[in-house]
């Protein structure tokens, strides 16, 4: 089979690999799509290093079809299926307090587990085990349920931040991740959502996604232009959608009093952001973190896709054969596209 490996940082290249053997439990899983996460972008530069194998198959966005069952009773072969990538121990305090996005001993697909940039995937039985398989109905396409991992990872942000109905919204960054936020926040009941992107491509999609009110910040004054949409009041919830610190001390000027702020978007090894902890102290802000997702939320955003409810797949916007995976990787960095799909056929 062929893979796309990352040897070191700043290279990654298409080989041919051995077929993963299966234990019992286990099942083999032809990969037919997945998506390149900014996440895959930052272990390629290595500005994220973190639990990163050398070499390794990245990849904790996909979805296939199992040609070994592994002789599991839930699962034949020919079977369509979306994976959730992450495996918590559930034996750790943090799984105990409803946190296993923050297992320190949890098995990682992309990361301690080789990931969905291959033509063929183990999948561990403690997956299999724990209910991170789920069958695709009919409808859903191997794309869309490629894209539930992200969409958890936007839900678990988003219920941390309380999105809610009435809000008005401002999500700064309109990437992917940024018009998920969208999508989601207007399957909540947002009343109004604005969105900040130096990018027209981004801040069309943005508006297609649902935003109300998109934002050239190198053109506009995102503040005075937040400001007369809200009557000075400023967004209820601001989700940084986009690791640059310097944004982050930028919300604190931007959410309401009352109000709260998301950092939702990694950031890179070593950097600090400085904020105004007088706006944050007297003005009462909420700050808070979100990183990953559970399988609560993994379940959750898979019944909106599957349902119809949310529809993720025009996020797809550039699609590459596995092995064109280093120009895939080119395309996603450059921002040319909005979501780049690795596809196996």
């Amino acid at each position: 089979m062929i893979s796309a490996i990352l040897y070191e940082p700043n290279r990654i290249d298409v080989a041919t690999t051995a077929v993963p053997d299966i234990r019992p439990g286990d099942l083999l899983l032809r990969m037919r799509a997945a998506t390149i996460c900014g996440t895959d972008i930052r272990i390629f530069r290595g500005k994220k290093t973190l639990g990163v194998r050398y070499p390794s198959v990245l990849g904790h966005e996909f979805a296939g079809e199992i040609i070994e069952s592994g002789g599991h009773p839930g699962f034949a072969e020919g079977s369509r299926v979306g994976v959730c990538p992450s495996i918590p121990c559930g034996r750790c305090d943090r799984c105990k307090r409803g946190l296993e996005n923050l297992c320190a001993d949890s098995l990682n697909f992309g990361y301690e587990l080789d990931g969905g940039f291959a033509e063929i995937v183990r999948i561990p039985a403690a997956a299999v085990a724990a209910g991170n398989v789920r069958l695709l109905p009919e409808t859903m396409s191997y794309g869309e349920a490629a894209l539930v991992e992200p969409l958890a990872c936007v839900l678990n942000g988003q219920e941390k931040a309380g999105v809610g109905f009435g809000d008005t919204v401002l999500v700064i960054g309109a990437g992917p991740i940024g018009c998920l936020h969208v999508l989601l926040a207007q399957r909540g009941g947002a009343e109004r959502i604005v969105v900040s992107d130096p990018n027209l491509h981004r801040r069309e999609e943005a508006a297609r996604c649902g935003a109300s009110v998109t934002v050239d910040p190198t053109q506009e004054d995102l503040r005075a232009v937040l400001h007369a949409a809200t009557g000075g009041r400023g967004a209820d919830v601001v989700i940084c959608a986009i690791g640059i610190p310097a944004l982050a001390r930028q919300a604190t000027d931007l959410v309401r009093h009352g109000g709260r702020l998301s950092l939702f978007a990694g950031f890179s090894k070593g950097e600090t952001a400085e904020m105004d902890v007088n706006a944050i102290h007297y003005n009462e802000i909420t700050v808070t973190g979100a990183f990953g997702l559970t399988r609560r939320t993994f379940d959750m955003a898979f019944d909106m896709v599957a349902s119809g409810g949310l529809d993720v797949a025009p996020l797809i916007t550039a699609s590459f054969p596995l092995q064109d995976a280093v120009q895939a990787f080119g395309v996603a960095e450059t921002g040319s596209a909005l979501k780049v799909a690795l596809i196996n056929e």
